[in-house]
């Protein structure tokens, strides 16, 4: 009975309320580094400076992990978004300054373009991952749509169109920079986000 009121109280310690987050942020500083499939429970514990069995107790599996990594990824994304757009009111400029955060976050962050990469790999075989993944682009995919109209005044469907197009140009870019790394060097900063502001942008 004792050991039990232990464990209650050690699982809703605040201590404890941080170490999914922890443990996820760990999980994915190491998945971005080194790649998902060199990356073990134990350099996670290690990394985030907890005992394995600490480890187990919030995420059962590495594959847990990835899916807490990923929502990691998902809110600091989210959060960074709406904080860069929190004063701005014009529609065109809350598109700039979206894309010129997308370029910076997506593009020149190396440890969140190569985590991404490392998640479009290993989706392709882990459905449950897929359909998380998934759901994350539909969010993005819906907030450029309507960035996109606010800007242009475009219909739905060619908002829709326009934004796919959008899309698939900042993902192409992304895997280029795997092999062309001057695209994620801050002086050509200006002229990726100008490229992209044109898709979005371009006239009929």
């Amino acid at each position: 009975m004792k050991r039990q009121r232990a464990r209650a109280t050690a699982k809703h310690s605040p201590a404890a309320a941080e170490m999914p987050e922890r443990l996820a942020t760990s999980a994915f500083t190491l998945f971005s580094e080194r790649g998902i499939s060199a990356v073990s429970l134990d350099d996670i514990a290690a990394h985030a400076r907890v005992t394995k069995g600490s480890l187990y107790w919030h995420y059962d599996s590495k594959d847990a992990l990835i899916k807490a990594a990923c929502n990691h990824y998902y809110r600091n994304y989210h959060r960074r978004i709406h904080s860069e757009l929190a004063h701005i009111i014009d529609p065109v400029k809350r598109l700039e300054r979206t894309l010129d955060t997308a370029v910076t976050t997506c593009l020149e962050d190396r440890k969140n373009r190569i985590f991404t990469t490392e998640v479009f790999n290993l989706a392709v075989h882990d459905e449950e991952l897929r359909r998380s993944w998934q759901q994350f682009l539909d969010n993005v995919r819906e907030f450029y749509i309507a960035l996109v109209k606010a800007a242009t005044g475009l219909s739905t469907r060619k908002a829709e169109s326009r934004v796919d197009f959008l899309l698939s140009a900042m993902e192409g870019l992304k895997l280029r920079a795997q092999y062309e790394p001057h695209l994620c060097v801050r002086r050509c900063h200006r002229a990726v986000v100008a490229q992209l502001k044109r898709v979005a942008l371009f006239a009929e």
